[in-house]
């Protein structure tokens, strides 16, 4: 193999392990959120946001690792009943269902891969997902609240 040749073909090789790099998991904007217990306690949590349909649609899929105390928030256009599943997600998560005054409706653990539904039992706006076990550990419960100080 000649110096041009080889030139060309190092070029490639770096150009499509760039190309492959820009490809994969795009970083979501992230945003410090506030959750207040009942007893006036207040817990911090940085989440990424996943606002857009192909944002919510991928979450936390291929995540091997999420620190406690992070987390990734799902905001909807209206309220709905929610379903989840943990389709091409490795790690187990907690899920909290909140709603539209910020008030965590639902707390429901998930297991990795389980194509399982986890349904909110009422309309809600908001999903939040953290390491499962996190709300625990951490106090939080059903009737606690989301500060939406964080909305745009």
């Amino acid at each position: 193999m000649n110096k041009k040749t080889f030139g060309l073909l190092a070029f490639l090789v770096i150009f499509f392990v760039g190309m492959c790099a820009s490809c994969s998991e795009k970083k979501l904007a992230t945003k410090t959120l506030t959750l207040l217990e009942a007893d006036g306690k207040q817990i911090t949590i940085v989440a990424e946001i996943a606002k857009t349909k192909p944002e919510r649609d991928h979450g936390f899929m291929e995540r091997k690792h999420i620190p406690d105390g992070t987390g990734m928030l799902f905001i909807f256009e209206q309220d709905k009943h929610l379903s989840f599943w943990m389709k091409n997600t490795p790690t187990p998560l907690s899920i909290a269902y909140i709603d539209r005054k910020g008030k965590i409706r639902d707390i429901f653990d998930m297991k990795p891969y389980s194509l399982a539904p986890i349904d909110s039992t009422t309309s809600v706006r908001y999903a939040l997902e953290v390491p499962q076990g996190y709300f625990k550990r951490a106090g939080i419960q059903t009737g606690d609240t989301l500060l939406l100080d964080f909305l745009d």
